[in-house]
């Protein structure tokens, strides 16, 4: 079992080191603190040879903080700072009752920082992997003016809205991927189990075979073949390795972007999430007290598409020779006429980030009108494709039976 050193305050106060046995680390933090009434200053697995409790740890470095999690601890952050608790005592109870592992020791170890101290945006930008370059500037932001239980409740709101967005786009495509795989899934199994049986009884047939029996035995045969369908499957993977290294590079990933914002129908929802996402980051930065420069690196970096941080960088070069932030938006072509003039309003009466929180609103309630309309649309395309898909096969087989008994007659 892995041995864990650590260092905890005893109830009068004095340093305590010593050692623990646990199957894990989140086991050995509550054995201390429920069993030996200490608090945890710092712990750390102990070098040894290579267990089971040393793989998981291993492992864990890849897992990545659950976003759920992040966003209950954000709104909990929040209520406690509000209530008046010390900010060292909320990270200590958060640690303990957080269910994500990895967030659990990433908060240990911030509120060792913070306990030594440090200020609470300098120790949560020691993890980026965590806390984003969105989440340390508000802190940031917050501590220097003096008002962190506002700045973390308004962050709180807005991670819990940018998670249900995503919650709901997820599940607006989870239907349509479910009923894609299960009929890519029946027809593999008709192909390799119940057709050749027909093929056989064909190929014995005296007939010119119609084109669709041609196409549906030659698929038949290719399925049935271990080498071909190896090498079907190494082209897949190839082009899928292909064109995840173009999307990597600069062009790719810009080309790919722009073909997200372009494409029918998604095209139209990604370019609503976007402007969504994007107004309401602006917005939170702002109405947290961000400069307006670092606010829009931020949302640069944080938007995930290349075409908005193309936008962004013009805008910002706007900024810079004294012009407008509406002017660059609306040159884009991304962002509609009505969210430039809301803008351009924020802007002459000094009340931006309240506007951008409210187009955000908006386009919230026209991404749920949209995916409510997209998944009534996706339901008949997927029933068609899989009649169609069915029918092909149907015909196929029976088409060759009516000449046979033609003939016969």
């Amino acid at each position: 079992m892995p041995v864990f050193v650590y260092e905890a305050r005893d109830a009068e106060g004095q340093i305590v080191k010593d050692q623990i046995e646990a199957p894990n680390i989140r086991t050995a933090q509550k054995m201390v603190q429920q069993e030996k009434k200490m608090t945890i200053v710092k712990m750390e697995q102990q070098a040894g040879g290579a267990g089971s409790g040393d793989i998981l740890a291993w492992l864990d470095r890849f897992k990545k903080v659950d976003e759920q999690a992040l966003t209950v601890f954000s709104r909990q952050f929040a209520t406690m700072i509000n209530a008046g608790l010390a900010m060292v005592r909320c990270l200590d109870i958060l640690s303990e009752q957080t269910e994500d592992k990895k967030l659990q020791q990433v908060l240990v170890q911030v509120r060792r920082d913070v306990e030594g101290g440090s200020t609470l945006s300098s120790a949560l930008m020691k993890h980026p992997d965590v806390f984003s370059s969105l989440y340390y500037s508000m802190v940031k932001a917050g501590e220097m003016g003096g008002v962190l239980d506002e700045v973390l409740d308004r962050l709180a709101q807005f991670m819990e809205k940018d998670f249900a967005l995503k919650k709901k786009v997820k599940a607006a495509l989870t239907y349509p991927v479910v009923i894609l795989v299960m009929a890519i899934g029946i027809v593999f199994f008709l192909v390799t189990y119940i057709l050749p049986t027909f093929v056989s009884m064909f190929e014995g047939m005296n007939l010119q075979l119609p084109l669709p029996t041609r196409i549906l035995m030659t698929v038949t045969k290719l399925a049935q073949e271990p080498v071909y369908l190896g090498i079907f499957a190494a082209s897949i993977v190839a082009l899928f390795i292909i064109l995840k290294k173009y999307v990597e590079t600069p062009v790719g990933r810009k080309q790919f972007d722009q073909l997200k914002l372009s494409v029918p129908v998604f095209g139209l929802l990604n370019k609503k999430v976007a402007i969504s996402r994007f107004c309401r980051t602006l917005g939170t930065l702002l109405s947290s007290g961000v400069p307006i420069m670092q606010s829009l690196e931020i949302v640069g970096k944080a938007s995930g598409n290349e075409v908005i941080a193309a936008t962004v960088t013009r805008v910002r070069d706007s900024i810079r020779e004294g012009e407008s932030i509406a002017a660059p938006l609306g040159a884009s072509g991304m962002f509609p006429p009505m969210v430039t003039q809301m803008v351009a309003v924020g802007e002459e009466t000094g009340n931006l980030d309240a506007m951008l929180s409210k187009i955000a609103d908006f386009y919230d309630t026209e991404v749920d009108y949209l995916l409510s309309s997209l998944t009534s649309m996706l339901e008949p395309i997927m029933i068609v494709g899989m009649g169609g898909i069915v029918g092909f096969i149907v015909i196929s087989v029976f088409m060759p039976m009516y000449q046979l008994v033609g003939s016969m007659s």
